[in-house]
């Protein structure tokens, strides 16, 4: 995978190599060149190789008892371009295509081999190759079209850079365009590089939509990273149309998780990432992916600035600027030099009705003023209570990373245990009970950190031994029956959520 030579994926025993001389006809063989992929079963924890990614097989997911098992298996990027390759010969067995032909079919239907199979028997083969942008195989001709009239051994122009080559420094598609190596080269690297492109880069032609095929590709390309950013992203593209399989969301890990059905369930890659196989965040058990999205986005985005806006400012109902109060009387003068309306900060009607009422609104109960108050008494207490959970967040985020800190204290303290011949044990009703079984698991949480950080001692072996194994019973007993709460929630419907 790491090296620029042997790209070619034979599915015949016999090699086939493919001419540097474009200019020749080629010999149509049944190589996708990928990359260099051996035909040897996934290494898995169990059950049996499956065909296409369409069923998971192998490891087990977390062993705690809640959860049922959910079982999965962590593949490598070699081993899911071999998944996408028995995909392709699979498909092949039955509509004998070049495979690079079948994978630009299977990438147009999103890797559903069912909807393709059902549209490639259903009579209009010219339509279906035309949709998917390539030329029928079946009615290629077998010579191509010259590109003039003019001798092959006499220069001509490329169409991209109007340089004169030999014919034999030409290539082309099955469209008949044809340009020089170079800007071949020059042009996939581009598309690949710095727009992303794998699956769909078309013929340079203007107007031509015929795609690059991955032989063409992978021949024209000689810069071994350019290579292996196309076979990711053609795999990307297998992967992120495969329901039952998700990519680790590790940084620079690019191990992918097969699963047998897709669910809201915790998964672990090979790295030590363990997420949810549903949305890829961190695992956020008893959250509902769709809320977990929500807060995030509420977290991560300015919304909640608007919101301090509503709640401590006002707009001049004249020119509309925002303006906020600091103090003295409810006498307010716009300080726009355009503007300079005088009105009353209480009902935002204009001051001059309101007489020698100086410091108290004679309006003050007239049902604008009144709806005008409530929707900012709404909003203030909306970011309040945004806030304080917010906090809240923010804190155990924090603790969760010092946590991460510490495991490798931890660890050390229970090799030191080890080492003294010791063995280590690895606002309604409804939210009333949830805020104290949480606030429970908070207090107990915090008493076994405090546990972990002390200074370990001959003397205070034994004793801080017996607190951690029993303040960690504990808290994983309180953990359980706050998850437990929460699920019996969800079964019997007795959540509410406000969404602002």
């Amino acid at each position: 995978m790491d090296s620029d030579e042997g790209y070619n994926y034979e599915y015949d025993d016999e090699e086939e190599e493919c001419s540097e001389d474009s200019a020749e006809e080629e010999p149509e063989d049944d190589t996708l060149e990928l990359g260099e992929v051996e035909l040897a079963d996934p290494v898995v924890a169990g059950g049996e190789r499956d065909e296409c990614g369409d069923t998971g097989g192998g490891g087990h997911g977390p062993a705690e008892e809640e959860e049922e098992d959910y079982r999965f298996e962590v593949l490598t990027a070699e081993q899911i371009l071999q998944h996408m390759v028995e995909c392709i010969r699979e498909v092949n067995e039955v509509i004998q295509n070049p495979a690079t032909i079948t994978r630009i079919l299977l990438s147009h239907f999103n890797w559903d081999k069912e909807k393709l199979m059902e549209r490639y028997f259903d009579g209009n083969l010219d339509k279906l190759f035309s949709e998917c942008h390539v030329i029928n195989p079946s009615k290629k001709p077998r010579v191509r079209p010259p590109i003039n009239t003019r001798s092959s051994a006499q220069d001509m122009p490329c169409q991209i850079c109007y340089l004169n080559f030999p014919n034999s420094y030409f290539t082309g598609l099955e469209c008949g365009h044809k340009f020089c190596t170079q800007c071949w080269g020059d042009y996939l690297t581009t598309k690949i590089i710095e727009e992303g492109m794998g699956q769909t880069i078309s013929c340079p032609a203007h107007s031509c939509d015929i795609l690059v095929d991955d032989n063409t590709v992978m021949r024209l390309i000689t810069d071994s990273k350019v290579k292996l950013k196309y076979q990711h992203l053609i795999t990307n593209s297998f992967v992120e149309c495969n329901r039952l399989l998700k990519w680790c969301p590790a940084p620079d890990c690019h191990h992918v998780v097969k699963v047998q059905y897709p669910d809201a369930k915790p998964v672990k890659c090979k790295c030590g990432r363990q997420f949810c196989f549903n949305c890829g965040e961190n695992w956020h058990d008893p959250v509902k992916c769709k809320w977990l999205r929500k807060w995030i986005k509420k977290c991560d985005d300015d919304s909640e600035t608007s919101n301090w806006i509503a709640a401590n400012t006002k707009e001049c109902p004249k020119c509309h600027v925002t303006i906020e109060k600091d103090g003295g009387c409810n006498h307010m003068v716009c300080r726009n030099q355009n503007c300079k309306a005088e009105f009353c900060w209480v009902c935002l009607g204009p001051w001059e009705p309101h007489g020698s009422a100086w410091y108290n609104c004679n309006r003050y109960n007239e049902d604008d003023a009144k709806a005008a108050r409530d929707a900012q008494e709404r909003s203030r207490a909306a970011l309040q209570r945004y806030l304080f959970y917010c906090n809240r967040y923010m804190n155990h985020m924090q603790s969760l990373r010092f946590e991460h800190k510490l495991y490798a204290q931890v660890k050390q303290k229970m090799e030191e245990m080890q080492q003294h011949n010791m063995s280590w044990i690895e606002k309604n009703n409804q939210s009333i009970i949830f805020e104290n079984n949480q606030a429970d698991l908070e207090n107990a949480t915090e008493v076994l950190s405090g546990y972990l950080e002390r200074d370990i001692s001959q003397d205070s072996l034994q004793d801080i031994k017996q607190k951690v194994q029993d303040k960690y019973r504990y808290c994983e007993s309180r953990r359980r029956v706050l998850l437990q709460h929460v699920h019996e929630g969800y079964e019997k419907d007795l959540w509410e959520y406000i969404e602002d």
